[in-house]
Order: structure tokens, then sequence, then C-alpha cells
């Protein structure tokens, strides 16, 4: 079991300066986070739900990367969604956490921070450091468990995965309540958010999915689901989640990354299986001339993939997953469970932004 120091002073859920959310409630409260060159006070937005029960309390949130926004709209999703029906607990919703980056549809803060390496924060420290300080005292520690939303970086996708540090029993239950079929272990880099707040005693994981810039329907759909599926796991709603079709925990993963410059060829989409040798792209010229091929080096699932078909040497080309003990179990569970719509669009619109074709073709 990870070794967990003591958790920040505790803080209520339910009071928010002068703001009291009484048991079966919901509030939208501010939380200033820093000020402007003009001295005025920025804020973020939060909304408190409050189930007619005590029960446990979780946050949610988004945009940690400014530019990751399909958090942002799973977040706005779960507000209006008139089926999430709070029994028990309380949840605190955050659609965007970094307003700065946010507005300026960057991932980092304006001092060219980034603020997911800067928990648990200073205030004495750099910008990042102090905003860090403050969504740690503020949010972090009124909490039991958190959820935090991101996307692949500026020229990537991801196709759905949870991240977690499976050793730790309670990230574990939260990472299995989700049911997302894809779990990467680990711990996070230091000083992320949740690798500080699960140090601290607050459980947190995160889901990887999508792009930057884009609010993705299936992929907002997909989070829906996981976060309800967790929320009932934890107890805070009554709804009956069916379990996912298989599930992998991976601890080896690998970035494929280009061996020379050119133009890519690409012949899978995130979230394929691909066996050990199968063709990954192939390098061209700007004219079409085929100048070689990427092949897989063990058998694997795609985590993620460049959606920029221009490459110099050195830049990243695919995620995969390696799963060589279990490829077969996982294609054939896979084709059992053909009938899963979600599954289907989730692949079909993350590939949108990337032209696949198959190794024969000869065309560019």
């Amino acid at each position: 079991m990870t070794k967990q120091s003591a958790r920040p002073s505790r803080k209520s859920p339910h009071v928010w300066g002068d703001i009291k959310i009484l048991p079966g409630q919901s509030a939208e409260v501010s939380l200033a986070v820093t000020e402007s060159y003009s001295s005025l006070t920025i804020p973020i937005p939060i909304v408190v739900q409050r189930g007619s029960e005590e029960g446990p309390v979780g946050f949610i949130t988004a945009a940690l990367h400014g530019d990751e926004i399909n958090g942002t709209g799973i977040i706005r999703s779960l507000i209006r969604d008139q089926q999430l029906n709070l029994l028990r607990g309380t949840l605190i919703l955050v659609p965007v956490l970094n307003i700065l980056g946010f507005e300026r549809h960057s991932r980092y803060l304006p001092d060219r921070r980034d603020l997911n390496r800067c928990f648990p924060g200073s205030m004495r420290g750099s910008l990042a450091h102090r905003m860090a300080k403050i969504i740690f005292e503020e949010i972090v520690a009124r909490c039991d468990f958190g959820i935090d939303l991101h996307t692949a970086a500026v020229r990537r996708t991801n196709f759905p995965n949870v991240r977690a540090e499976m050793t730790n029993p309670k990230v574990a239950q939260l990472a299995e309540s989700f049911g997302c079929e894809v779990i990467l272990d680990s711990k996070g880099p230091p000083g992320s958010l949740r690798r500080e707040a699960t140090a601290r005693g607050c459980p947190v994981i995160i889901l990887e999915a999508g792009e930057i810039w884009k609010v993705e329907p299936a992929v907002v759909d997909f989070g829906v689901k996981g976060i309800l599926s967790l929320l009932s796991g934890q107890g805070m709603i009554e709804q009956a989640t069916p379990p996912p079709a298989y599930r992998l925990i991976l601890d080896h993963t690998q970035w494929i990354r280009a061996s020379k410059g050119g133009f890519l060829r690409f012949h899978v989409s995130p979230g394929d299986l691909v066996r050990k040798g199968a063709p990954l792209a192939t390098y061209t010229t700007l004219t079409g001339k085929e100048t070689g091929v990427i092949n897989a080096p063990h058998h694997a699932m795609v985590l993620g993939m460049t959606t920029l078909p221009c490459i110099t040497p050195g830049d990243p080309i695919c995620h995969l997953g390696m799963i060589p003990d279990r490829f077969e179990e996982v294609q054939q569970l896979r084709a059992e469970a053909a009938d899963d719509n979600l599954h289907d669009r989730l692949i079909k619109d993350l590939s949108t932004n990337v032209r696949v074709v198959e190794p024969s073709e000869s065309r560019p």
C-alpha cells in the first residue's frame, strides 16, 4: 500500500463564504484563484450538489490544462443532466480549473508553467504554485475522492483510458467502478493533482479521452457513463451499470516515434488492437513515394496517436499499451460485444481527423 501523508485540514463542503448548501440542495459558487493585471479578482465557477443523506464528498474537475475541454463538456452535461439524482453525499463540480489557460486556449498559465506540476502549491511561489495551493486547500481538502478529466496533448488524440495508482486499494476501487475498459497503472508525475491529492489521503483518478479544443459527443457520453458508474459504486446514486465487456490493466506502454521525416499514411485508429509486426503507418514523401513502414513491436492496443501526418525524426506517432498475454482473449471479448454502440462510436469519432487506409493501398 502506498504510504500517505496527513490530510490537509478539512473544510466543510457545504459552506462557501456566505453560501450554505442544505441537504437536497445545489448551488453555484465561485472561488477566487488569482488577480488580473488590473487587480480584478479572477474566480472559477463551481457547482456544489448535496444529496438528502450524508455520504462521501467528491470533486470532478476539468481543464486543469486550459485547452483540454472535453471534460468541461462532460461536467456541463452532468450539471444539466436530470438523471443525476444525487441521494447521498456531495459533489463539487468544477468545469474549468485553469481559467487563465482556458481564456487563452492554452495548456499553460501566462507564466508558462504547467499548473498540473505545481501541487500541492505554495502561497510564496509562482502564479502556478499559488493557484495550486488555493485549489488544493479549497477543493481537495474538502473531499474524500476525486475525478480529474483530461485529453491528449496538442496534435494528438487518446482512446478513453483511466489512469490510477492501482497499488492503492482506494484508488483501485475508484478506477474499477468507473467501468472503463482500459486502466493505466501509474502514480502520475510529481506535482500532479492526482498524485499529490492521493498522497494526502484523497484518492484521485483521471480520465484521458479525445483531443484538445473540442467537446466530442462520444467522449462526453463515455465520461458521463463512467462517472455515474463510479458514483453508484460510492453509494451516492442508485443506478444499475453493466460492467465493461473486458478490462485491461496496463503497466507497460510505449510511444512509437518516427525514425525519419515525411508524410504518414496511417493504418490504425485510436482503440484498435494490433498484432506484433502489423503496420501502424507508412512513411511517404510529399509526392506519395513510400520510404518505409512503422510496425508494432508487440501485440498491443492503440491508446493514442498523432493527428498530424507531417513528422520529423523523433516525433511521437502511436501510444501503444502492450498486451502480449491477453491479445486473443481481448479480441474475442470485443467480438462478442460487437453491439456496443458507444465503443464503436468512440473509435469512429476519434479517427475523424486521421485518414486510415489499408497498408496495400498505393495512393497517397
